[in-house]
């Protein structure tokens, strides 16, 4: 068992809230916010890099999953650098995006990005934990998170936080990276996540621990059948889900 999963949370449900990246003691949480800190400089290039830019066409079929809704309120939620954000304000067009997450280092790249787009106007950035939102009961249209999920130190109160902040009968978009289960697949993504991946991002990040923690959280994050029932039982309806890219990629989506 590698150090940072050696940790074990006795209040932790799931495998993945006991991963950390840099420490076994301490919260988790912040040691999420010291690391994207750390690597938010490099996050963008690693991740089409490390996807072969196949993230994108992910990104774009998960907001897409939206447009039959028009949500005019969205709330994007471990939001980072503002990809996600940025293409889902250029595709659905809504009044008002908040994006909000626990690292100021990777929004303040996402700042630069939406002053350079010209989106200011519609998108800002504020500073939250996903499990103890700031924000009023029945206040967006849709919520979504892109590959953040799985960073959650409590997964179920980080759910009924977003249900909270959604209208009834809003939207929940999740997209998510995950491990493929088949055979030669399973084998060839152990080999580029315990591999490949640590070893470029150590070099191109400067950070020995992010990549080795990344892969970590996606082998342990519940998926699928898995997920759905969570979703469920958070209280959301109509929950489905689709993969892609021989299961690299999960996308739920989900109504209040």
């Amino acid at each position: 068992m590698s150090v940072i999963c050696g940790f074990s949370n006795p209040h932790a449900m799931y495998k993945q809230e006991n991963i950390k990246p840099y420490r076994n003691e301490g919260n988790k949480t912040e040691q999420v916010e010291e690391m994207f800190d750390n690597i938010s400089h490099s996050y963008d290039l690693l991740n089409h890099l490390l996807s072969w830019g196949i993230d994108k066409r992910w990104r774009k079929a998960a907001i897409e999953s939206l447009r039959p809704f028009s949500p005019k309120r969205i709330i994007d939620v471990a939001t980072g650098t503002g990809d996600f954000a940025i293409m889902a304000a250029k595709m659905l067009k809504p009044d008002f995006l908040l994006g909000v997450d626990i690292s100021e280092g990777m929004m303040n790249v996402g700042r630069e990005k939406v002053g350079k787009a010209n989106l200011q106007d519609i998108i800002s950035f504020q500073k939250e934990d996903c499990t103890a939102l700031s924000l009023a009961d029945n206040s967006f249209d849709a919520l979504t998170v892109a590959y953040g999920i799985r960073n959650f130190a409590d997964l179920d109160k980080g759910l009924r936080e977003m249900r909270r902040v959604l209208r009834p009968d809003g939207r929940l978009v999740i997209i998510e990276l995950t491990a493929p289960k088949a055979f030669p697949m399973k084998q060839l993504f152990w080999i580029y996540s315990h591999i490949l991946m640590p070893i470029v991002g150590k070099i191109v990040s400067k950070d020995s621990r992010a990549y080795s923690y990344l892969p970590a959280t996606m082998e342990a994050f519940p998926q699928g059948e898995a997920m759905k029932s969570i979703l469920e039982k958070s209280g959301f309806r109509h929950v489905n889900f689709r993969r892609f890219t021989f299961g690299l990629s999960t996308l739920y989506t989900a109504c209040k």
